[in-house]
């Protein structure tokens, strides 16, 4: 027999009664039944329920074990008594009874218990991850991460793309966060960059003649954690293929990512035919370019029903050009409790309130706003929304540009405060034609709204002859339940192009050919058309697992002040590794 076990903890069945077993795992639970000690012994793939009597020869040693010590237990398979018998569990119809325990690792008094799923400080969880990463919940979450890559693999390769490793020690990149610098020892005063994502590498790879590259690509960028951001590095399912237009990369993409969220969402319904919304329709209906579609409302402008009106405060804010009022339905919502809610929500967002109508029995209109510009004026909105009585709508006014985040935060908001939210779906779609541009009010300056190696539409006349602000890119992301979980484009593979889009950005053409030479002299010598994306692993595998923070798909994540609590990373290095790197710390006193 094998050292260690001859079955796992969760191969056990009613076929295998009478048999000699040995199984090795982590006591999960102990529990004393009057003298008879049951052990719920657990490894990688599953639970044993084992038994220990007085008359065991195994019983003295039995009595010391405590929670996740590791032991050997050899004994004979046995049906539970009538009654006892777990449904729950796949061996739950068979027991062990122990007649030989071996203590292969004791445990210390635990930090946070394994067995339960109780709630313990982060801090803590993350300090003992390899107790943490024990525990059920989590346990499963990282398996079902690394099928949900493998389901990813296998589509990408079924669409023939092929899988490549691009370099983790690089150049840096302008892809919109700070770089992790690597000081080189054999070039004193020079770095590396670690790859905020690969992208001039797979564009150089579609310069060399390959048609369809995939990888699962490590990322790093040196970024503020957040929830549903890992600070540090990610992954992402990066891909890129030649000789092709947007809808192409539609084609190949979305069967992968819709078969993918099929296989594992448990039987909630996804989307089957992905909409296409344009980015300026997905501010103005939902206020965010990653909607979340599971929330039917749309906003909408109904500026003309206050122009003029009597109240006079939406009035004079529409007597600038720019000013809108938008109206976000409340379906439901027309109640005066649910409205002054409303209302003290937006303050405590550091708004001065949410305007509101409410429409009553008879589908009068209700409230300040409503008495104001009269019954009119009122039943016309209720029309434009297409709202009833007992439903209600929320305002707000001003310029778009800045009040827009707020509008899409209310939409939320109302949503799920109304329970219009359908939890039990994944709503899929495709954001299109971003702008290409945006203004940098920090540096006073146009600026790359998205991917700087995008094309733009219209391509060199476009850069040539139209307001940068108007340009819109071949850019598209796409949006999952509120999250942006890929983003992709159509690349800018002209040099010329290339050169006047980044000197409309404040590059000149050395900078450009400095920073990213590589593919600028890849373009020179005939360059295919070529686009792709980048999907995020991650984000996926949260939106699969039912959980909002990354940290509980992920296996040794740092927490929220980019900490390794666990190896203790970030630390200081010796004086001889400064030495060998070249490299002084001027460490400025807080």
């Amino acid at each position: 027999m094998h050292r260690y076990r001859s079955h796992t903890c969760g191969a056990l069945r009613a076929s295998d009664v009478g048999t000699t077993a040995r199984l090795s795992g982590w006591c999960h639970r102990i529990r004393d039944h009057g003298g008879v000690l049951f052990i719920d012994l657990r490894d990688h793939y599953g639970l044993m329920q084992v038994v220990v009597d007085p008359d065991s020869p195994a019983f003295k040693l039995a009595e010391t074990v405590r929670a996740e010590w590791v032991i050997r237990v050899d004994g004979r398979v046995r049906l539970r008594p009538a009654g006892t018998e777990n449904p729950e569990l796949p061996t739950g119809q068979v027991e062990v009874y122990a007649t030989e325990i071996e203590v292969l690792g004791a445990a210390a008094e635990l930090p946070l218990p394994v067995f339960g799923d109780v709630e313990y400080p982060e801090e803590t969880r993350l300090r003992y991850r390899f107790l943490d990463l024990r525990r059920e919940k989590l346990h499963k979450n990282i398996m079902t991460r690394g099928a949900i890559i493998d389901a990813m693999r296998r589509r990408m390769k079924g669409q023939g793309f092929f899988e490549f490793q691009t370099p983790i020690l690089t150049a840096s990149s302008p892809e919109g966060a700070r770089d992790f610098l690597v000081p080189s020892r054999l070039h004193p005063g020079k770095f590396y960059a670690l790859p905020q994502a690969p992208q001039q590498y797979k564009q150089l790879i579609m310069m060399s003649g390959f048609d369809r590259y995939f990888q699962i690509a490590p990322c790093f960028r040196d970024e503020d954690p957040r929830a549903d951001r890992l600070p540090g590095e990610f992954y992402q399912l990066d891909l890129e293929m030649s000789f092709v237009e947007q809808e192409d990369v539609f084609a190949a993409v979305e069967p992968v990512i819709t078969g993918v969220f099929e296989e594992f969402a448990d039987g909630k319904p996804v989307t089957k035919n992905w909409p296409r919304i344009p980015y300026a329709v997905s501010m103005q209906k939902y206020g965010t370019d990653k909607p979340d579609l599971r929330n039917p409302i749309e906003m909408q402008d109904v500026s003309e029903h206050f122009r003029g009106s009597g109240f006079k405060v939406f009035a004079r804010l529409l007597e600038a050009e720019q000013n809108r009022v938008w109206a976000i339905p409340g379906p439901t919502g027309g109640s005066r409790a649910f409205c002054d809610r409303m209302n003290s929500w937006a303050q405590g967002e550091g708004q001065p309130g949410l305007g509101y109508i409410m429409w009553r029995e008879g589908g009068e209109g209700a409230g300040p706003i409503a008495n104001n510009i009269g019954p009119e004026r009122t039943a016309a909105i209720r029309d434009q929304l297409g709202l009833k009585e007992g439903d209600a709508a929320f305002f707000v006014a001003g310029d778009p540009a800045k009040f827009v985040k707020f509008a899409g935060a209310a939409r939320t908001k109302v949503g799920e405060e109304l329970n219009l939210v359908d939890h039990d779906r994944f709503e899929l779609a495709w954001i299109v034609d971003f702008p290409f541009y945006e203004w940098s009010e920090d540096e006073k300056k146009i600026d790359f709204s998205h991917n700087p190696f995008s094309m733009p539409q219209g391509g060199l006349d476009a850069l040539n002859g139209q307001d940068p602000l108007t340009i819109k890119a071949f850019q598209y992301d796409i949006a999952c339940n509120g999250y942006e979980i890929a983003s992709g484009g159509i690349r800018n593979h002209r040099p010329e192009a290339m050169v006047k889009a980044f000197e409309l950005a404040g590059y000149d053409e050395q900078e450009v050919v400095e920073r990213f030479g590589g593919l600028y002299r890849a373009f020179q010598y005939g360059a295919p058309p070529h686009g792709g994306m980048a999907a995020g692993v991650d984000r996926i595998v949260m939106l699969l697992c039912g959980t909002t923070n990354l940290r509980e798909i992920s296996i040794f994540p740092m927490n929220q002040q980019a900490l390794d609590l666990l190896m203790g990373a970030p630390n200081e290095a010796s004086p001889k590794q400064l030495r060998e790197l070249h490299i002084r710390t001027n460490i400025q006193e807080k």
